[in-house]
């Protein structure tokens, strides 16, 4: 029976058994703490390029501050279908296969909501992104993860796939370059997973918003390839790659009738992103390629000390194909993930992530972003070091 003096009672059930980010709940530990250095948060520390607040600045003084197209504005959604077709090999219709969102968060949000019926499944890798399966529940559908391992580098296995998919499953949700590991598909990882997407006729949610900082050769999106177009929708957006994270904007590209799905929400909702957001990723699309790659050439870099440091340290730490995260195994110290990155705060003033918040299989890891300068890293790794007595 439900207490009527509780002001729980006008929380909807299902929000009510939502639990809270891992993450945010470990960093307000953080915030709380004086002369922590960092390795959590997935933010770039690279300020955004001058060129790019600059178009931000003249945007505001020639009063571009009014609403633009529920889609978004066209120019930019021209822009972006060029540049899919011309990175991606994704080729989209600007006037009805692009909607111009508030982050990929809101991308994602508004598809889930889209697409899904009370009782779909959607079947996803973890570890994973922290909001995916909270994401999928607040449309009253179920969320089905499917386990990856550091032995295949954490890409998701069709296998694996094969035993979790149901006459219920309509949809796969995927992120590569991966949130939390570094993880990045081949095309032949591509091909494969196309084909059980095609062999199941399900919808593909492909989530690349770290797709421009790969550490190995760019493929084609998974969503080009023969059969994939039509059952497929790409998230993507401008926070990682150009620094933008504050502007919160992004874009989704695919389906037609999915698109037009989204921006009956969308206008309900948001009813457009930021126009003076959407003029520096237009400015950022146009002109940011150079300092985009410079950025990439960095983190890589950053990458391979943090690598090559953890596996000297005896923490065996995969390399990541692409984003900038590194997930090194810490079972070697005999303490769960909350405890090694509970006592490592405490001790050293380091801050990272327990792999268990990105799914019960992150147990046994913890994530490190390397979106930190060169000079905190190494700092941190010293202090990580004599932590494990490495």
């Amino acid at each position: 029976m439900k207490d009527s003096k509780s002001p729980r009672k006008w929380i909807a059930e299902h929000i009510a058994a939502l639990p809270k980010s891992g993450i945010r709940d470990f960093f307000e530990l953080v915030n709380s703490m004086d002369d922590v250095i960092s390795l959590g948060i997935g933010e770039p520390d690279f300020a955004t390029p001058w060129h790019i607040r600059e178009a931000t600045i003249y945007a505001l003084k020639q009063g571009y501050t009014s609403y633009t197209s529920n889609l978004g504005d066209l120019r930019l959604r021209k822009e972006v279908c060029k540049y899919a077709a011309a990175n991606f090999a994704l080729n989209c219709d600007p006037e009805q296969e692009c909607i111009i969102t508030v982050g990929v968060s809101e991308g994602l949000d508004l598809l889930l909501r889209a697409v899904l019926n009370p009782g779909d499944e959607v079947l996803y890798h973890e570890p994973c992104y922290v909001s995916y399966a909270p994401g999928i529940r607040m449309t009253h559908a179920r969320p089905v993860p499917v386990q990856t391992y550091e032995k295949h580098d954490f890409v998701l296995q069709v296998e694996h796939l094969e035993e979790k998919v149901s006459p219920r499953s309509k949809v796969l949700l995927l992120n590569y370059p991966n949130n939390p590991t570094g993880a990045g598909l081949t095309l032949a990882d591509k091909q494969k997973l196309a084909d059980f997407v095609i062999r199941h006729d399900l919808l593909l949610i492909s989530d690349e918003i770290y797709e421009e900082l790969n550490y190995i050769p760019r493929s084609p999106s998974i969503a080009s390839l023969p059969g994939m177009h039509e059952r497929s929708v790409v998230l993507n957006g401008f926070s990682k790659a150009y620094a933008m994270t504050g502007y919160r904007i992004a874009y989704a590209l695919g389906n037609a009738a999915i698109i037009d799905a989204m921006m009956k929400i969308h206008q309900y909702s948001m009813l457009c992103a930021s126009s003076i957001a959407q003029a520096a990723a237009l400015e950022a699309l146009r002109h940011g390629a150079s300092q985009r790659e410079q950025m990439r050439q960095e983190y890589e870099q950053r990458r391979n000390l943090i690598v090559r440091r953890f596996n000297q340290m005896g923490l065996n730490c995969f390399t990541p194909r692409g984003a900038f995260y590194v997930f090194p195994c810490i079972s070697s110290s005999g303490l769960s993930s909350q405890e090694f990155a509970t006592r490592l705060l405490h001790e050293k003033k380091v801050a990272l992530v327990p792999g268990s918040a990105f799914g019960a299989c992150g147990e046994g890891f913890v994530r490190c972003s390397y979106a930190t300068s060169m000079q905190d890293i190494e700092t941190a790794l010293q202090r990580i070091g004599e932590f494990i007595g490495g």
